[in-house]
């Protein structure tokens, strides 16, 4: 029986699925899973490009084993030292004591950190090669991407590019790990809440060497989450870049705080408002029953945002605050902005949203509210005024100028 996926001639996926886990990192849910991705070549030299998380390297093992044959490892390629993919290092320290580990110079700080590995090292630099037999490994150190010793691996003669977490998703691989295969819509939508989480934070960087890729004639995008790319892999690289951009698409994401339903009425008129301007793709959540993270994603996705939030102990309301501190973090650009701030004897929560607003240098859509007590009749027709003009900036492709 094989356990193995071939890429190419004598590379194979050695990944596992994680559907066990419901929170990555112990933050983002996992609905659906996750894959972790590890890649074996066998040439004159073996080589195992990253490992899988320490809970599943047992049947990781076997594959290893079953593909081998009974050869050793000579080689294990660390794109990323994060223990999701480096987990199983010290059991394959064991069983092949001769094998080197390649890493870059941040790599080695991490190894003895983590595992208290400090021989048997290789490190490499940006562009150099390791020569396997018939086949060739470039390196790319890709540091920030999204942790400093992060790089990816380029197999020339098979032009495929190990990329570490550049280029993954959430989502188990539940029957073929190919993007021809599957149905790569499903893997859309959690591979924008993927890099907006995980990987936002650090947008400039993954464009910077995002780009770097062009040099590269690259067949396959093999990364260490989700599917692996090789009828469309400039599918993958152009979505990656949209998102490292902050490029946005035709739609807005409307997100209320509220704990008795006032705040809601208000969020909702402004719903109504960017619903008469035309845009059709319109979210809707409170802020206290969707995790943070789908919030996130979707204001990573679309180019209108509005924020709707009560007061509470004289500051804004806690979930709010957890998002607008996220956003603050990922430094969000090129969107069109509307607030929405209620109170009963307090404004903090709209002082909040202009804090927000000047620290990250947003051109608000006008007219910002401020509602006390109920809604107003009069504010709420402010509120439908916000969506709408939103939502007219959105469809006739106004420009955006505001940078966090």
């Amino acid at each position: 029986m094989s356990y193995s996926n071939k890429l190419s001639n004598n590379v194979h996926w050695v990944g596992v699925n994680d559907r066990e886990t419901e929170l990555f990192e112990n933050l983002w849910p996992l609905p659906y899973g996750i894959s972790y991705n590890s890649y074996l070549i066998v040439d004159e030299k073996v080589v195992l490009v990253d490992t899988v998380k320490i809970d599943y390297q047992e049947r990781y093992l076997e594959k290893l084993m079953e593909l081998t044959n009974g050869r050793p490892i000579d080689y294990l390629v660390i794109n990323h030292m994060e223990p999701d993919h480096s987990g199983s290092i010290k059991e394959l320290m064991r069983l092949f004591p001769e094998m080197k580990i390649i890493g870059n110079n941040k790599t080695t700080g991490f190894l003895k950190g983590f595992y208290d590995i400090t021989e048997n090292i290789k490190e490499v630099a940006n562009g150099e090669t390791l020569d396997l037999g018939k086949k060739t490994l470039e390196f790319h150190i890709t540091p920030m991407v999204h942790w400093p010793e992060t790089m990816m691996t380029y197999l020339k003669e098979d032009k495929i590019i190990f990329s570490g977490d550049v280029f993954g998703s959430f989502g188990a691989i539940n029957n073929s790990i190919f993007d021809d295969e599957i149905d790569p819509e499903f893997y859309e939508d959690e591979t924008i809440r993927y890099f907006s989480n995980i990987v936002g934070k650090y947008s400039p960087l993954a464009a910077k060497h995002i780009s770097g890729l062009k040099e590269l004639d690259i067949d396959m995008v093999a990364s260490t989450h989700g599917p692996v790319w090789r009828e469309d892999p400039e599918y993958i690289i152009d979505l990656y870049h949209e998102m490292s951009t902050f490029q946005a698409r035709e739609g807005a994401v409307v997100v209320y705080g509220t704990m008795y339903g006032n705040t809601k009425k208000i969020a909702e008129e402004a719903a109504a408002g960017l619903s008469a301007a035309g845009v059709k793709d319109v979210k809707l959540y409170d802020a206290s029953k969707t995790n943070k993270s789908y919030l996130i994603s979707d204001i990573w996705k679309y180019k209108g945002v509005i924020l709707a939030s009560c007061s509470y102990n004289n500051e804004l309301f806690p979930p709010m605050e957890a998002l607008i501190q996220a956003l603050e973090n990922r430094g969000i650009q090129n969107r069109f902005f509307g607030f929405i701030g209620t109170y009963s004897w307090s404004g903090g929560s709209l002082k909040r949203m202009d804090d927000f607003s000047e620290e990250c240098n947003i051109n608000v859509v006008e007219p910002k509210i401020k509602n006390q007590y109920a809604p107003t009749e009069e504010n709420m027709g402010k509120a439908f005024n916000l969506g709408k003009n939103v939502g007219e900036k959105i469809i006739k492709g106004a420009e955006i100028k505001n940078e966090c």
